[in-house]
């Protein structure tokens, strides 16, 4: 486990992108973001993506629950999901593919169906500390993203 502290969405957005460093060679890492509506999540994704060579605006996929980027090359996938406005998982989206597939796949609101959480994965809870300061806990469960957490 490991505690950051960001004073700024751009300070946000900057830890995302070391992340996103970090795990750019692993052949599949799941990502579950964890926090309050506001707390930073799509800000933290964007570094991700930027990190990983996404060059795509990146913004939330509340209305659509997923967004797919490629990085400029096409050599890496990131799936971005934002489960807040999903009350379950039906027959017409299948989760499952997206998490037991391969890539970067960065999911918001997770807990809307933990039932299909994988078991390798790394935790972000983001905590709102005031306007301005975010609190970040990762915790590495699994493989791939044990040595992104030691570095970060």
């Amino acid at each position: 486990m490991k505690i950051k502290h960001t004073y700024s969405p751009e300070e946000t957005e900057f830890l995302g992108y070391e992340l996103g460093l970090l795990l750019k060679d692993e052949y599949k890492v799941v990502i579950l973001l964890d926090g309050d509506l506001g707390s930073g999540k799509t800000t933290f994704t964007k570094g991700i993506a930027r990190g990983i060579g996404v060059t795509d605006i990146v913004n939330s996929p509340t209305y659509t629950i997923l967004k797919k980027y490629h990085t400029k090359d096409y050599r890496k996938v990131l799936y971005h999901l934002d489960l807040y406005r999903l009350d379950h998982v039906g027959d017409d989206f299948d989760l499952e593919e997206y998490i037991d597939g391969q890539g970067m796949i960065v999911v918001e609101w997770p807990y809307k169906v933990s039932e299909f959480m994988p078991k390798d994965y790394l935790l972000v809870n983001i905590k709102k500390v005031s306007d301005t300061e975010r609190e970040f806990i990762l915790t590495c469960v699994g493989i791939p993203c044990k040595r992104a957490v030691q570095y970060i």
